[in-house]
């Protein structure tokens, strides 16, 4: 279950994680962006230099627009835009996988651009494309995800999905991860210090429930109006904590994981085999177990139904409280 002396004494079937607790930015003009994106390039080779096992660095939510939640155009990316493709030759040069983190231009809706995580692998590939699925709000303007959420082929054979955030405090997301076959579960956060206690029980469940290995990092120090907490973690798939960094903003986070292990634990567990027992109820005494759903949440979500009893008391459903005009626009998936 190792993290090998924080990567130093790499396995033959481990993968070795270094998450950046990024110092927070104050990104307001496009020079201002051309020189954070600068920024990241150099931690990517400060990465590979720290530690020449390392196979995937992980760049936090916010990395190049702060916490500023500005919608201006003149400081959000585009998914090929340079600042991607300065990320993606930094990863080919320095031969190494990194995950990134932009603000995108949402053509459909320009005000509420998409929250968005990149992985490139260590040729510079891009190989994952995620949207936020939940935005922090009422805090956050950004649009809703509407892709699902992807699981690839990462490092040394894993399995790896990437969510962002407030993404981690739905089990749901986690979940899906998993069910889609996700051994190491990567989360970017940008995270104050309020939620500290909230961050480091839901990476412990997120794994737990789901013999997952949670790797986690969130924006690091203070830009004069907010403090970013960092601590980095990397949480075992029994919900032991391997590694836990503190609040030194440009620290890397480093532990090697072993994606083998998990997949031992998921087919030779019987005791908390959580995630496949969900779907094979008592198969002590049925046959195959149960089979059914019957989670009313779940039905009435496939059904648009979803809504709670209390749910006409709901005080914040738009995001006037934080000074954002409440919506027009209807959701579509397309």
């Amino acid at each position: 279950m190792s993290c090998g002396l924080g990567g130093l004494n790499k396995s033959p079937n481990g993968v070795v994680i270094g998450l950046v607790q990024l110092q927070l930015p104050i990104v307001k003009t496009k020079d201002d962006l051309k020189k954070q994106t600068d920024r990241i390039v150099k931690l990517v080779g400060k990465a590979r230099r720290n530690l020449g096992t390392m196979d995937l660095v992980v760049f936090p939510e916010y990395m190049l627009q702060g916490l500023s939640m500005d919608t201006t155009d003149e400081v959000l990316c585009d998914r090929h835009g340079p600042e991607m493709k300065a990320c993606a030759k930094a990863c080919a040069d320095h031969k190494i996988w990194g995950c990134f983190s932009i603000m995108e231009r949402n053509p459909d809706a320009p005000e509420h651009p998409f929250n968005v995580g990149i992985i490139f692998d260590d040729q510079g590939t891009e190989v994952l494309y995620y949207r936020k699925l939940h935005p922090w709000v009422p805090v956050e303007p950004w649009a809703p995800g509407n892709l699902g959420i992807p699981v690839i082929d990462g490092p040394n054979g894993c399995k790896l999905a990437l969510i962002i955030c407030h993404d981690g405090m739905f089990p749901e997301m986690a979940r899906e991860c998993a069910y889609k076959g996700a051994e190491i579960m990567i989360r970017t956060a940008g995270y104050t210090a309020p939620i500290r206690h909230a961050w480091k029980i839901t990476n412990q469940s997120n794994a737990f429930q789901n013999l997952m290995i949670t790797a986690s990092v969130c924006m690091c120090g203070s830009d004069g109006d907010f403090d970013s907490m960092g601590e980095g973690m990397i949480c075992q798939f029994d919900g032991t904590v391997l590694v836990e960094g503190g609040g030194r903003p440009d620290e890397i986070i480093t532990g090697e994981v072993r994606p083998d292990l998990v997949r031992e634990a998921r087919i030779h567990w019987g005791v908390e085999n959580n995630i496949y027992q969900l779907g094979h109820r008592a198969y002590v005494a049925v046959k195959g177990g149960a089979r059914d759903c019957p989670y009313t949440f779940m039905q009435d979500l496939v059904n648009e139904k979803y809504r709670l009893p209390w749910e006409d008391d709901v005080k914040h459903m738009d995001g006037r409280y934080f000074g954002f005009e409440p919506p027009t626009q209807e959701y579509s998936s397309e």
